[in-house]
């Protein structure tokens, strides 16, 4: 690896490092608001719930992130899902019929998703020891 490649990657993994930190800052002072906003009104609702449970997804998706330098597809997509049924139980009442049917088709999409995905990824694992070897199940060494 030439010097350009070597401080390219190590400035690279510097920025991603800093904007990790800096979703990691934004989401705990998100997380700090909607406790706040919980303490003035005095009273905990279920959209309240909902919002700490997509942050505290937020904070766990940059936490495997951060630990394993992979982004398993899987956790954005169940952000998504909390996002949607937030958005469903805050807003059912003024949306019209075609909406609500389109929210939840979304949601049912987004879950097939996820089990496609995870089916995948246990009936097609990627290789181990890089991508050119091969693997069977009956191939142990």
């Amino acid at each position: 690896m030439n010097l350009y490649q070597k401080y390219g990657v190590t400035s690279l993994k510097v920025v991603e490092h800093a904007i990790l930190i800096l979703i990691t800052i934004a989401t705990i002072i998100a997380i700090g608001q909607e406790m706040m906003h919980i303490v003035n009104v005095k009273r905990v609702m279920l959209a309240d719930l909902l919002l700490l449970f997509i942050y505290l997804e937020v904070l766990a998706m940059v936490a495997n992130y951060a630990e394993s330098g992979k982004l398993p597809i899987r956790m954005p997509i169940y952000i998504a899902i909390v996002a949607l049924a937030r958005y469903l139980i805050l807003d059912m009442k003024g949306m019209d019929d075609w909406k609500i049917v389109a929210i939840s088709a979304s949601t049912l999409i987004l879950a097939a998703t996820v089990l496609v995905i995870r089916y995948g990824q246990l009936e097609f694992p990627y290789p181990r020891g890089g991508k050119n070897r091969r693997i069977d199940n009956y191939d142990d060494d």
